[in-house]
């Protein structure tokens, strides 16, 4: 009999506590696993039946009245691997029940409103899990790092972050925040990557460069917007992701306990089987044309 993947819950061991600062993460980390790269694509692929599962209950049970939903936020610096993460461990479910939302620079009638305004329809309804690619911690992050926003317009927006993950968290909604934290050596190599390779020249952005020469005030942002924001209704998680494969498989055991916790089950018929089973046999004949 192998040994188990996990030796301790990554749910728990990334999960942002009191007096976190993200400076001591080691972005080449993988706590929970001695596993090699390997073992990790063959747990993503077995838990991958799990999760669809689970999926699948939560769907089920929406249409009997269940408000119950799960929104995955992801955060994090350029060729973190949030892509990856969407295809690798979101692309193994259903697409009824999965509503995916990336979130670029706002366009002009995105900026003449409130920052929330595009991002509310695109909360998850009743039985749907949510993927957010970047996200309104975007706001907070990027627009104080570029001074986009005054400081007391940040600061109102941390409020107003707190009150919006409030008020969906109250109507269902089970939030997880997840920082793929990447560091500048692993990130300059995927960058010099997609140099490399003609075929990923759309994916790379010249503005990449200069974010990166700000790199200490990004991190400054991420953690002011960790302090600022997490919450027992909405907590952070910081996944070292240097390695892709482990930041994927941390991922989707993280989302595979809050689906736990949410404990989705198959709800039963407001019918008769044994009727309607005798009602489907009288229609064996049926032959068309």
């Amino acid at each position: 009999m192998s040994a188990p993947f996990w030796s301790s819950e990554p749910d728990e061991l990334l999960r942002v506590g009191p007096d976190f600062r993200l400076r001591s993460v080691d972005p080449g980390s993988k706590p929970g696993t001695d596993a090699d790269r390997e073992a990790g694509r063959a747990e993503l692929a077995r838990a991958s039946e799990e999760l669809r599962e689970l999926q699948q209950k939560l769907f089920a049970q929406s249409r009997t009245g269940a408000r119950d939903r799960l929104l995955v936020v992801l955060q994090a610096m350029d060729a973190a691997g949030k892509g990856g993460i969407v295809n690798h461990v979101f692309g193994a479910l259903e697409p009824y029940g999965l509503a995916l939302a990336a979130f670029k620079a706002p366009s002009a009638e995105e900026r003449e409103h409130d920052f929330l305004w595009r991002v509310e329809p695109r909360v998850p309804g009743p039985g749907v899990i949510g993927v957010f690619d970047r996200s309104h911690y975007e706001d907070v992050i990027v627009q104080r790092v570029r001074s986009l926003a005054p400081p007391e317009e940040i600061e109102r927006r941390y409020e107003a972050i707190a009150e919006f993950e409030r008020r969906i968290a109250d109507d269902g909604v089970r939030i997880v925040k997840i920082m793929l934290h990447i560091s500048p050596e692993e990130q300059a190599e995927r960058l010099l990557a997609r140099l490399d390779e003609p075929e990923k020249h759309w994916k790379y952005d010249p503005g990449d460069v200069d974010e990166r020469l700000r790199w200490a005030e990004y991190m400054e942002a991420f953690q002011a917007a960790i302090d600022r924001t997490n919450a027992p209704h909405a907590p952070w998680f910081v996944v070292p992701a240097d390695a892709k494969w482990y930041a994927r498989v941390a991922v989707q055991r993280i989302v595979l306990s809050e689906l736990h916790g949410i404990d989705p089950r198959w709800p039963a018929g407001d019918f008769d089987p044994e009727e309607q089973r005798s009602r489907v046999e009288r229609t064996l004949d049926l032959r068309w044309p």
